[in-house]
């Protein structure tokens, strides 16, 4: 989904998945190699990163309205399960928008809380198969509640100051990668690839092995 695209109509949700997708073994056929300025860009300036010495990050910016980051996370979380030890993931939710902020701040809440790997997926849920809005305090505070979280605290939480200065310094990776559209990937504070470079998601994941590779070698 491409930054200036907010309205998905009904043919658009339907292509998500194809445009997320692709055949099995079919990114870079023949064994030609990622292409830099084609496939994945350099960053004039390296982001920050927050991986410790010896690792490298991978960072995965999506928006839990995007249909195709909902298509994507299955695939993103195929690849984390075998992506090497060196590797680590983390997830950033972008802000467009300031409208993009309750789910950005979401995010950064069921992150405090340690409910990830619990809830993620079912945000996803919420909003592509049961149709929630989930796009003010109010709604996704309500729908907090119904996933058994303590209302109070998940209010407190998300109105927190580590929780704005987290969704503040995302929205700052974002810009420092140059985010267009999502889901992109970022690799390593150097390397940024997304579906509209790599021309689907299957490929980005393949360039993003490519530039895992070159960070590797520079350090």
């Amino acid at each position: 989904m491409q930054r200036r695209t907010f309205s998905f109509s009904a043919a658009t949700l339907a292509a998500a998945s194809a445009w997320t997708g692709a055949l099995p073994g079919a990114a870079f056929a023949q064994g030609k190699p990622p292409q830099e300025g084609a496939d994945y860009l350099v960053l004039d300036k390296p982001a920050p990163v927050e991986a410790p010495a010896g690792k490298i990050e991978v960072v995965e910016f999506f928006w839990y309205s995007c249909p195709h980051c909902n298509s994507f996370e299955p695939q993103l979380e195929e690849w984390i399960r075998k992506a090497p030890k060196d590797v680590v993931v983390r997830r950033v939710p972008v802000s467009f928008r300031p409208d993009f902020e309750p789910q950005q701040r979401l995010y950064y809440v069921l992150e405090g809380m340690g409910k990830v790997e619990e809830l993620h997926k079912k945000v996803f849920y919420a909003v592509h198969v049961e149709k929630q809005a989930l796009n003010t305090a109010e709604l996704i505070a309500a729908w907090a509640e119904k996933q058994g979280l303590n209302k109070a605290k998940f209010v407190e939480a998300y109105n927190s100051f580590p929780v704005v200065t987290k969704a503040r310094k995302g929205t700052q990776l974002q810009d420092a990668y140059k985010v267009d559209g999502v889901p992109a990937l970022g690799i390593a504070g150097r390397y940024y690839t997304s579906g509209s470079l790599a021309k689907n998601m299957e490929r980005a994941l393949a360039v993003t092995d490519h530039a895992v590779g070159l960070a590797r070698k520079s350090t």
